[in-house]
Protein backbone atom coordinates (compact mmCIF):
# COMPACT_ATOMS: atom_id res chain seq x y z
CA UNK A 1 0.00 0.00 0.00
CA UNK A 2 1.14 3.52 -0.86
CA UNK A 3 -0.49 6.03 1.46
CA UNK A 4 -0.78 9.56 0.05
CA UNK A 5 -3.73 10.82 2.09
CA UNK A 6 -1.92 12.20 5.13
CA UNK A 7 -4.15 15.28 5.32
CA UNK A 8 -6.99 12.91 6.18
CA UNK A 9 -5.00 11.15 8.90
CA UNK A 10 -1.48 9.92 9.57
CA UNK A 11 0.07 6.70 10.84
CA UNK A 12 0.81 6.72 14.56
CA UNK A 13 4.57 6.95 15.02
CA UNK A 14 6.01 3.86 16.74
CA UNK A 15 7.66 6.07 19.37
CA UNK A 16 4.27 7.68 20.06
CA UNK A 17 2.70 4.25 20.47
CA UNK A 18 5.43 3.24 22.91
CA UNK A 19 4.92 6.45 24.89
CA UNK A 20 1.23 5.66 25.27
CA UNK A 21 1.48 2.01 26.30
CA UNK A 22 2.28 2.41 30.04
CA UNK A 23 -0.83 4.54 30.59
CA UNK A 24 -3.07 2.03 28.84
CA UNK A 25 -2.19 -0.79 31.22
CA UNK A 26 0.28 -0.40 34.11
CA UNK A 27 -0.10 3.30 34.98
CA UNK A 28 -3.88 3.52 34.81
CA UNK A 29 -4.57 5.71 37.86
CA UNK A 30 -6.77 8.77 37.63
CA UNK A 31 -4.32 11.69 37.46
CA UNK A 32 -6.50 13.75 39.81
CA UNK A 33 -6.18 11.27 42.67
CA UNK A 34 -4.05 12.05 45.74
CA UNK A 35 -2.13 8.79 46.21
CA UNK A 36 1.33 8.04 44.85
CA UNK A 37 -0.02 5.72 42.13
CA UNK A 38 -1.53 8.78 40.41
CA UNK A 39 1.72 10.74 40.30
CA UNK A 40 3.10 9.23 37.10
CA UNK A 41 -0.08 9.84 35.00
CA UNK A 42 -0.29 13.39 36.38
CA UNK A 43 3.36 13.93 35.52
CA UNK A 44 2.78 12.59 32.00
CA UNK A 45 0.11 15.23 31.41
CA UNK A 46 2.39 18.00 32.67
CA UNK A 47 5.26 16.84 30.46
CA UNK A 48 3.01 16.55 27.42
CA UNK A 49 1.66 20.07 28.00
CA UNK A 50 5.21 21.43 27.98
CA UNK A 51 5.97 19.59 24.73
CA UNK A 52 2.80 20.90 23.07
CA UNK A 53 3.65 24.41 24.35
CA UNK A 54 6.99 24.15 22.57
CA UNK A 55 5.26 22.76 19.48
CA UNK A 56 3.03 25.84 19.35
CA UNK A 57 5.93 28.14 20.17
CA UNK A 58 3.86 29.46 23.07
CA UNK A 59 5.19 31.19 26.19
CA UNK A 60 3.54 29.16 28.94
CA UNK A 61 2.13 25.65 29.23
CA UNK A 62 -0.93 27.20 30.92
CA UNK A 63 -1.88 28.46 27.45
CA UNK A 64 -2.44 24.86 26.29
CA UNK A 65 -5.74 23.00 26.75
CA UNK A 66 -6.19 19.39 25.69
CA UNK A 67 -9.33 18.47 23.73
CA UNK A 68 -10.52 15.40 21.83
CA UNK A 69 -9.90 16.67 18.27
CA UNK A 70 -9.63 19.67 15.97
CA UNK A 71 -13.41 20.03 15.73
CA UNK A 72 -13.72 20.30 19.50
CA UNK A 73 -10.84 22.78 19.62
CA UNK A 74 -12.60 24.95 17.05
CA UNK A 75 -15.94 24.77 18.83
CA UNK A 76 -14.34 25.50 22.21
CA UNK A 77 -12.64 28.60 20.80
CA UNK A 78 -15.52 29.93 18.71
CA UNK A 79 -18.39 29.30 21.10
CA UNK A 80 -16.27 30.16 24.13
CA UNK A 81 -15.37 33.60 22.78
CA UNK A 82 -18.80 34.48 21.42
CA UNK A 83 -20.50 33.47 24.67
CA UNK A 84 -18.22 35.92 26.49
CA UNK A 85 -18.91 38.79 24.11
CA UNK A 86 -22.63 38.81 23.43
CA UNK A 87 -22.72 42.54 22.65
CA UNK A 88 -21.07 41.97 19.26
CA UNK A 89 -22.80 39.93 16.54
CA UNK A 90 -20.44 40.01 13.57
CA UNK A 91 -18.03 37.26 12.49
CA UNK A 92 -15.50 37.20 9.66
CA UNK A 93 -14.29 33.91 8.23
CA UNK A 94 -13.43 32.47 4.82
CA UNK A 95 -15.21 30.46 2.17
CA UNK A 96 -12.56 27.74 2.32
CA UNK A 97 -12.63 26.77 6.00
CA UNK A 98 -12.97 23.18 7.17
CA UNK A 99 -16.59 21.98 7.62
CA UNK A 100 -16.18 21.91 11.42
CA UNK A 101 -15.67 25.68 11.30
CA UNK A 102 -18.09 26.56 8.48
CA UNK A 103 -20.94 24.56 9.99
CA UNK A 104 -20.37 26.16 13.39
CA UNK A 105 -20.75 29.59 11.81
CA UNK A 106 -23.86 28.48 9.93
CA UNK A 107 -25.29 27.56 13.32
CA UNK A 108 -24.46 31.04 14.65
CA UNK A 109 -26.13 32.63 11.63
CA UNK A 110 -29.34 30.89 12.71
CA UNK A 111 -28.88 32.53 16.13
CA UNK A 112 -28.89 35.99 14.52
CA UNK A 113 -25.18 36.59 13.90
CA UNK A 114 -23.95 38.19 10.69
CA UNK A 115 -21.15 36.16 9.11
CA UNK A 116 -18.99 37.45 6.25
CA UNK A 117 -17.26 34.74 4.21
CA UNK A 118 -14.10 36.05 2.55
CA UNK A 119 -13.20 34.76 -0.89
CA UNK A 120 -10.01 33.45 -2.44
CA UNK A 121 -8.39 33.85 -5.86
CA UNK A 122 -7.83 31.16 -8.49
CA UNK A 123 -4.74 29.94 -6.61
CA UNK A 124 -6.61 29.59 -3.32
CA UNK A 125 -4.98 32.68 -1.80
CA UNK A 126 -7.14 34.72 0.58
CA UNK A 127 -8.45 38.16 -0.38
CA UNK A 128 -6.96 39.96 2.60
CA UNK A 129 -8.18 43.37 1.41
CA UNK A 130 -11.77 42.13 1.44
CA UNK A 131 -11.26 40.90 4.99
CA UNK A 132 -9.92 44.29 6.05
CA UNK A 133 -12.92 46.03 4.50
CA UNK A 134 -15.37 43.83 6.44
CA UNK A 135 -13.82 44.49 9.87
CA UNK A 136 -15.91 46.90 11.95
CA UNK A 137 -16.70 47.82 15.55
CA UNK A 138 -19.29 45.03 15.81
CA UNK A 139 -16.83 42.27 14.80
CA UNK A 140 -16.48 39.81 17.68
CA UNK A 141 -14.32 37.23 15.94
CA UNK A 142 -12.09 36.81 12.90
CA UNK A 143 -11.48 33.18 11.97
CA UNK A 144 -8.97 32.11 9.30
CA UNK A 145 -7.35 28.69 8.83
CA UNK A 146 -3.54 28.59 8.83
CA UNK A 147 -3.29 26.11 5.94
CA UNK A 148 -6.06 24.75 3.76
CA UNK A 149 -6.73 21.04 4.07
CA UNK A 150 -7.47 20.51 0.36
CA UNK A 151 -4.92 22.73 -1.38
CA UNK A 152 -2.25 23.21 1.30
CA UNK A 153 -2.31 26.98 0.69
CA UNK A 154 -0.94 28.89 3.68
CA UNK A 155 -2.87 32.01 4.65
CA UNK A 156 -1.14 35.09 6.16
CA UNK A 157 -2.66 34.66 9.61
CA UNK A 158 0.07 36.63 11.39
CA UNK A 159 -0.52 39.64 9.11
CA UNK A 160 -4.29 39.34 9.53
CA UNK A 161 -4.01 39.21 13.33
CA UNK A 162 -1.80 42.32 13.34
CA UNK A 163 -4.29 44.25 11.24
CA UNK A 164 -7.27 43.14 13.35
CA UNK A 165 -5.59 44.06 16.64
CA UNK A 166 -4.37 47.43 15.40
CA UNK A 167 -7.83 48.40 14.17
CA UNK A 168 -10.14 46.55 16.58
CA UNK A 169 -8.23 45.48 19.71
CA UNK A 170 -11.25 43.79 21.31
CA UNK A 171 -11.86 41.52 18.30
CA UNK A 172 -10.57 37.99 18.85
CA UNK A 173 -8.65 35.99 16.23
CA UNK A 174 -9.06 32.22 15.98
CA UNK A 175 -6.89 30.13 13.67
CA UNK A 176 -7.64 26.55 12.64
CA UNK A 177 -4.09 25.22 12.67
CA UNK A 178 -4.95 21.56 12.04
CA UNK A 179 -3.26 21.29 8.63
CA UNK A 180 -0.33 23.54 9.51
CA UNK A 181 0.62 21.56 12.62
CA UNK A 182 3.80 19.59 12.11
CA UNK A 183 4.30 20.89 8.57
CA UNK A 184 5.41 24.48 9.12
CA UNK A 185 6.67 26.33 12.24
CA UNK A 186 3.94 28.05 14.26
CA UNK A 187 5.63 30.22 16.95
CA UNK A 188 2.41 31.78 18.24
CA UNK A 189 4.21 33.86 20.88
CA UNK A 190 5.55 36.04 18.07
CA UNK A 191 2.04 36.75 16.76
CA UNK A 192 -1.13 38.52 17.90
CA UNK A 193 -3.27 35.42 17.28
CA UNK A 194 -5.58 34.70 20.23
CA UNK A 195 -6.36 31.01 19.71
CA UNK A 196 -5.12 28.11 17.57
CA UNK A 197 -6.67 24.65 17.39
CA UNK A 198 -4.89 21.47 16.30
CA UNK A 199 -5.58 17.72 16.03
CA UNK A 200 -3.03 15.06 16.95
CA UNK A 201 -3.86 12.54 14.25
CA UNK A 202 -2.64 14.94 11.56
CA UNK A 203 0.96 14.66 12.81
CA UNK A 204 1.36 11.01 13.83
CA UNK A 205 -0.51 11.00 17.16
CA UNK A 206 -3.66 8.87 17.51
CA UNK A 207 -7.17 9.94 16.60
CA UNK A 208 -9.13 11.31 19.55
CA UNK A 209 -6.74 13.92 20.93
CA UNK A 210 -6.41 17.62 20.11
CA UNK A 211 -5.25 20.84 21.69
CA UNK A 212 -6.19 24.50 21.83
CA UNK A 213 -3.74 27.33 22.39
CA UNK A 214 -5.36 30.29 24.16
CA UNK A 215 -3.61 33.59 24.85
CA UNK A 216 -3.77 34.44 28.60
CA UNK A 217 -6.00 37.51 28.24
CA UNK A 218 -8.71 35.65 26.28
CA UNK A 219 -11.92 34.87 28.16
CA UNK A 220 -13.76 31.68 27.19
CA UNK A 221 -16.77 29.83 28.52
CA UNK A 222 -16.23 26.05 28.80
CA UNK A 223 -17.67 23.87 26.07
CA UNK A 224 -17.93 20.95 28.52
CA UNK A 225 -18.94 21.77 32.09
CA UNK A 226 -18.21 19.58 35.08
CA UNK A 227 -15.06 19.03 37.08
CA UNK A 228 -11.83 20.94 37.53
CA UNK A 229 -9.84 19.34 34.69
CA UNK A 230 -7.96 21.60 32.26
CA UNK A 231 -8.24 24.39 34.83
CA UNK A 232 -12.03 24.25 34.69
CA UNK A 233 -12.14 24.75 30.91
CA UNK A 234 -12.70 21.17 29.78
CA UNK A 235 -14.32 18.81 32.25
CA UNK A 236 -13.81 15.04 32.19
CA UNK A 237 -11.06 12.71 33.38
CA UNK A 238 -8.02 13.31 31.21
CA UNK A 239 -7.19 10.87 28.43
CA UNK A 240 -3.69 10.24 29.77
CA UNK A 241 -2.33 7.80 27.16
CA UNK A 242 -3.48 9.95 24.26
CA UNK A 243 -2.23 13.16 25.88
CA UNK A 244 1.16 11.50 26.44
CA UNK A 245 1.11 10.33 22.83
CA UNK A 246 0.32 13.80 21.52
CA UNK A 247 3.18 15.25 23.56
CA UNK A 248 5.59 12.75 22.02
CA UNK A 249 4.21 13.40 18.52
CA UNK A 250 4.69 17.14 19.04
CA UNK A 251 8.28 16.56 20.13
CA UNK A 252 8.97 14.35 17.10
CA UNK A 253 7.31 16.83 14.74
CA UNK A 254 9.67 19.58 15.89
CA UNK A 255 12.63 17.23 15.49
CA UNK A 256 11.52 16.41 11.92
CA UNK A 257 10.51 19.91 10.82
CA UNK A 258 13.58 20.47 8.64
CA UNK A 259 12.96 17.12 6.92
CA UNK A 260 9.34 18.11 6.33
CA UNK A 261 10.32 21.45 4.82
CA UNK A 262 13.01 19.96 2.55
CA UNK A 263 12.71 16.25 1.77
CA UNK A 264 8.91 15.93 1.98
CA UNK A 265 8.63 19.05 -0.17
CA UNK A 266 11.09 17.60 -2.69
CA UNK A 267 9.03 14.42 -3.01
CA UNK A 268 5.80 16.42 -3.30
CA UNK A 269 7.32 18.55 -6.05
CA UNK A 270 8.61 15.44 -7.85
CA UNK A 271 5.15 13.85 -7.76
CA UNK A 272 3.52 17.05 -8.94
CA UNK A 273 5.89 17.73 -11.81
CA UNK A 274 5.92 14.07 -12.87
CA UNK A 275 2.14 13.94 -13.19
CA UNK A 276 1.88 17.31 -14.94
CA UNK A 277 4.60 16.30 -17.40
CA UNK A 278 3.18 12.89 -18.27
CA UNK A 279 -0.59 13.31 -18.06
CA UNK A 280 -1.99 15.60 -20.74
CA UNK A 281 -5.27 16.45 -18.98
CA UNK A 282 -3.64 17.26 -15.61
CA UNK A 283 -3.58 20.79 -14.22
CA UNK A 284 -2.29 22.17 -10.93
CA UNK A 285 -5.14 23.68 -8.94
CA UNK A 286 -2.95 25.92 -6.75
CA UNK A 287 0.03 28.22 -6.99
CA UNK A 288 3.51 26.67 -6.98
CA UNK A 289 4.58 28.48 -3.79
CA UNK A 290 2.84 29.41 -0.55
CA UNK A 291 1.76 25.91 0.46
CA UNK A 292 2.58 23.47 3.23
CA UNK A 293 5.30 21.16 1.92
CA UNK A 294 3.33 17.93 1.74
CA UNK A 295 0.22 18.79 -0.27
CA UNK A 296 -0.70 19.05 -3.93
CA UNK A 297 -4.12 19.26 -5.57
CA UNK A 298 -4.26 18.24 -9.23
CA UNK A 299 -7.27 18.44 -11.51
CA UNK A 300 -7.74 15.86 -14.26
CA UNK A 301 -9.98 17.41 -16.86
CA UNK A 302 -13.04 15.61 -18.24
CA UNK A 303 -12.65 12.64 -15.87
CA UNK A 304 -14.58 11.79 -12.68
CA UNK A 305 -12.54 11.94 -9.47
CA UNK A 306 -14.30 8.91 -7.97
CA UNK A 307 -13.14 6.78 -10.90
CA UNK A 308 -9.57 8.00 -10.47
CA UNK A 309 -9.63 7.14 -6.77
CA UNK A 310 -11.05 3.67 -7.45
CA UNK A 311 -8.36 2.94 -10.01
CA UNK A 312 -5.67 4.21 -7.64
CA UNK A 313 -7.09 2.03 -4.88
CA UNK A 314 -6.99 -1.00 -7.20
CA UNK A 315 -3.22 -0.59 -7.50
CA UNK A 316 -2.75 0.06 -3.78
CA UNK A 317 -2.58 3.87 -3.75
CA UNK A 318 -4.58 5.91 -1.21
CA UNK A 319 -5.45 9.49 -2.17
CA UNK A 320 -8.46 11.77 -1.76
CA UNK A 321 -10.79 14.08 -3.65
CA UNK A 322 -10.78 16.56 -0.75
CA UNK A 323 -11.68 16.71 2.91
CA UNK A 324 -12.26 13.31 4.54
CA UNK A 325 -15.15 14.92 6.43
CA UNK A 326 -17.08 15.40 3.17
CA UNK A 327 -16.00 12.28 1.28
CA UNK A 328 -19.53 10.88 1.41
CA UNK A 329 -20.88 13.85 -0.54
CA UNK A 330 -21.27 13.92 -4.32
CA UNK A 331 -21.03 17.71 -4.26
CA UNK A 332 -17.80 19.15 -5.68
CA UNK A 333 -15.35 20.64 -3.21
CA UNK A 334 -16.48 23.94 -1.68
CA UNK A 335 -12.82 24.99 -1.62
CA UNK A 336 -12.26 24.42 -5.34
CA UNK A 337 -15.59 26.08 -6.16
CA UNK A 338 -14.55 29.14 -4.18
CA UNK A 339 -11.33 29.21 -6.22
CA UNK A 340 -13.29 29.17 -9.47
CA UNK A 341 -11.70 25.93 -10.69
CA UNK A 342 -13.25 25.26 -14.12
CA UNK A 343 -16.05 22.73 -14.31
CA UNK A 344 -13.94 20.57 -16.60
CA UNK A 345 -11.56 19.83 -13.69
CA UNK A 346 -13.79 20.38 -10.66
CA UNK A 347 -15.09 16.82 -10.39
CA UNK A 348 -11.75 15.29 -11.34
CA UNK A 349 -9.51 16.92 -8.76
CA UNK A 350 -7.36 14.73 -6.53
CA UNK A 351 -5.43 15.66 -3.39
CA UNK A 352 -2.15 13.90 -2.74
CA UNK A 353 -0.69 14.51 0.73
CA UNK A 354 2.64 13.08 1.84
CA UNK A 355 4.33 12.49 5.20
CA UNK A 356 7.81 11.81 6.51
CA UNK A 357 7.11 8.11 5.87
CA UNK A 358 6.60 8.64 2.13
CA UNK A 359 9.35 6.96 0.12
CA UNK A 360 10.92 7.87 -3.21
CA UNK A 361 9.72 4.54 -4.63
CA UNK A 362 6.13 5.49 -3.70
CA UNK A 363 6.38 8.63 -5.76
CA UNK A 364 8.03 6.85 -8.69
CA UNK A 365 5.25 4.25 -8.70
CA UNK A 366 2.44 6.82 -8.81
CA UNK A 367 4.19 8.82 -11.54
CA UNK A 368 4.51 5.61 -13.56
CA UNK A 369 0.90 4.50 -13.07
CA UNK A 370 -1.02 7.78 -13.44
CA UNK A 371 -0.64 8.01 -17.26
CA UNK A 372 -1.86 4.40 -17.58
CA UNK A 373 -4.90 5.09 -15.40
CA UNK A 374 -5.69 8.29 -17.22
CA UNK A 375 -5.37 6.62 -20.61
CA UNK A 376 -8.08 4.15 -19.56
CA UNK A 377 -10.36 6.81 -18.13
CA UNK A 378 -10.07 9.32 -20.95
CA UNK A 379 -11.03 6.60 -23.44
CA UNK A 380 -14.38 6.11 -21.70
CA UNK A 381 -15.01 9.80 -21.06
CA UNK A 382 -18.02 11.27 -22.92
CA UNK A 383 -15.92 14.36 -23.74
CA UNK A 384 -13.80 12.91 -26.54
CA UNK A 385 -13.82 16.04 -28.71
CA UNK A 386 -12.75 18.24 -25.83
CA UNK A 387 -10.02 15.80 -24.77
CA UNK A 388 -8.66 15.65 -28.33
CA UNK A 389 -8.47 19.43 -28.47
CA UNK A 390 -6.79 19.58 -25.04
CA UNK A 391 -4.25 16.93 -26.07
CA UNK A 392 -3.41 18.86 -29.22
CA UNK A 393 -3.14 22.16 -27.38
CA UNK A 394 -0.72 20.72 -24.85
CA UNK A 395 1.40 19.05 -27.49
CA UNK A 396 0.89 15.42 -26.43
Amino acid sequence: MIYLDNNATTAVDKKVYEEMLPYLYDEYANPSSMYDFAKKPASAIREARVKVRDFFGAKDEKEIFFTSCGSESANMAIKGVLNCNKEKHHIITTKVEHPCVLNTYKWFEKQGYKVDYIGVNAHGELDVEELKEKLDKDTALVSVMWANNETGVVHPVEEIAEYVKSNSPDTRVFVDGVQAAGKIPMNVKDTLIDMVGISGHKFHAPKGIGALYVKPDVRLTPLINGGHQERGMRAGTENVPYIAGMGKAAELALDNMTYELTEVKRLRDKLESGILKNVFNARLNTSISGRVPNTTNIGFEYVEGELILLHLSDIGVCASSGSACTSGSLEPSHVLRAMGIPFTALHGSIRFSLSRYTKESDIDYVIEKMPIIMDKLTKISPFQTELAELKKRKGF
